[in-house]
């Protein structure tokens, strides 16, 4: 296994979890990295570095970052945001994975990726659910915008430092997962 691989899997797992936090920031950021050659992608997947991919990306991040500000809005985008953000983890994965069996490629793509952005998904999801709940959505923007940030910080640290951004993506998926386990416990005795 080569540096080289090591490399281009950190940036390929780091921008999938990216996508927990929104689905097409750490796309657009991909595709940008990938037309400024910063980064390259595996055969069959140069299309992000297009144009029109760029483009399509730049307003659906535009959207999406704008539409977590709405109050009502912002819950029922994690409804739609966790199997797109799943998806997306999985493809943007993949594009960086230097492995030749389809098979093989495209697993690995779903189980580091995949479940990486799901994972953050359902964390930020339960984090947004928790604000509503408690100033009735009035602190709802100070977690989009600290998603906006965590986004954006760790998709560009995926590109620029990625093995840091690995390490640090480890440390929060093990910090939801804690919480997650937490509440199910909470939960759990509660109903007995």
């Amino acid at each position: 296994m080569s540096f080289e691989w090591i490399m281009s899997a950190c940036i390929g797992v780091g921008l999938a979890a990216c996508c927990g936090f929104r689905v097409f920031v750490p796309l657009l950021i991909a595709s940008v990295a990938t037309k400024l050659g910063l980064v390259g992608v595996v055969t069959g997947f140069e299309w992000i570095s297009g144009w029109p991919a760029m483009v399509g990306l730049t307003v659906a991040t535009v959207f999406e970052i704008g539409a977590y500000y709405i109050p009502w809005l912002d819950n029922a985008l994690d409804a739609l945001a966790t199997p797109t953000s799943i998806i997306a983890g999985t493809l943007l994965s993949t594009s960086f994975l230097q492995i030749d069996n389809p098979l093989l490629h495209w697993g690995l793509g779903l189980i580091l990726g995949g479940s990486s952005a799901g994972i953050i998904q359902a964390g930020t999801s339960l984090l947004r659910i928790g604000s509503t709940a408690t100033t009735g959505g009035v602190g709802n923007p100070i977690v989009a915008t600290s998603e906006n940030v965590a986004s954006f910080g760790l998709s560009l640290f995926s590109i620029f430092l990625p093995l840091l951004t690995v390490v640090i993506i480890v440390l929060v998926l093990i910090f939801i997962l804690g919480r997650l386990v937490a509440k199910r416990k909470v939960w759990f005795t509660k109903k007995v």
